[in-house]
């Protein structure tokens, strides 16, 4: 099951004895015990039927006992269990999951690492009808766009594809920060509505004129004026564009135009596909392409690995400077 068909079990109430989160993401593991922590039980049997505890003050033999108590004026108890990655001698739960308590909820959030699925555990948890396993692997960067335009048509809302951008480059794959960001974009919209570029810098700040995709569109088509512009404001505004992180992002343009040389003979979807970008963006690396040739491309990224490196302090006396990054521009576009 994936986390979708997960929550949408438990709106229905349709419960497991045992729910195994794990893997390298934290944000699903979160999530969905939150959802159960808060949402199984009701107020009125909450305080006798919730069990939270943490890996690192429990033994394997702790968390059983706790199991296979009954619950007190319900039908269910919760036992949860934080960080259970720390509990010692873990492969001594895996009976109890074989044959647990129909009563009881227990949930296991083993964070930040894998199953490995040689071993006898993962085996047995997979194939166990009882268990409900789910394994939140982490999100790539090239998919973060993707996660936030699904995350948001979850929610009931649709969003631009440069809105989608300027909130995966601005927040990086910090997914509960995404997922916090997108609930304040979201809290005045009616069920339908967009979010749009205007709405994503009024709320979170995130300037729809003077970022990184617009720098990537002047350059593209040589725009040196609206090119500099931006230069300027990102010069002006260090902490939310910081050189580094302006000078790896270009690089990843100029990368990805030299690859539109290679399909030009692709469909802009299949375009779209190979770049790991929505379609909506394949017109910008279409005309960059137009206006550069691959070997006018190897100079500018073998020029910006030098601004890059002067940006680490390598070469250069302020390695904060904007100076060599316009300099390259002024080559760039001239």
């Amino acid at each position: 099951m994936n986390a979708s068909e997960i929550f949408d079990a438990l709106k229905k109430k349709i419960y497991a004895p045992v729910y195994f989160f794990y893997g390298e993401e934290p944000f699903y593991i979160d999530e969905l015990t939150g959802y159960i922590e808060q949402n199984v039980l009701d107020d009125a049997t909450r305080g006798f039927n919730l069990s939270v505890v943490y890996g690192l003050d429990v033994s394997a033999r702790d968390v059983v006992d706790l199991a296979r108590r009954f619950p007190m004026m319900g039908n269910y108890q919760v036992v949860i269990v934080k960080e259970a990655q720390n509990i010692q001698n873990f492969d001594a739960l895996t009976d109890y999951f074989d044959h647990p308590m129909e009563s009881t909820i227990l949930v296991i959030n083993y964070k930040y690492r894998k199953l490995d699925k040689r071993k006898t555990l993962y085996k047995r948890l997979s194939k166990s009808k009882k268990v409900v396993l789910f394994e939140s692997s982490r999100v790539y960067e090239s998919r973060i766009p993707h996660w936030i335009a699904e995350r948001v048509r979850m929610l009931g809302y649709a969003i631009t594809p440069k809105s989608e951008m300027m909130l995966a480059e601005f927040l990086g794959a910090d997914l509960s920060r995404i997922a916090n960001e997108i609930n304040k974009l979201t809290i005045d919209l009616q069920p339908g509505e967009t979010i749009t570029e205007e709405l994503v810098e009024r709320k979170i700040g995130i300037s729809k004129d003077f970022n990184i995709f617009e720098l990537q569109n002047a350059l593209a088509r040589r725009d040196a004026f609206k090119a500099m512009r931006i230069l300027l404001y990102f010069e002006a505004n260090p902490k939310q564009n910081p050189l580094q992180m302006v000078t790896v992002l270009l690089f990843g343009f100029f990368m990805k135009v030299l690859m539109v040389h290679q399909l030009r003979n692709e469909s802009k979807n299949a375009i779209a596909s190979k770049l790991g970008v929505s379609p909506f963006f394949v017109g910008d690396y279409q005309v960059a392409a137009r206006n550069f040739s691959p070997a006018r491309i190897k100079q500018m990224i073998s020029a910006l690995r030098q601004v890059d490196l002067k940006s680490k302090g390598l070469g250069a006396a302020e390695a904060t400077s904007y100076g060599p990054l316009k300099e390259w521009v002024l080559r760039v576009v001239s």
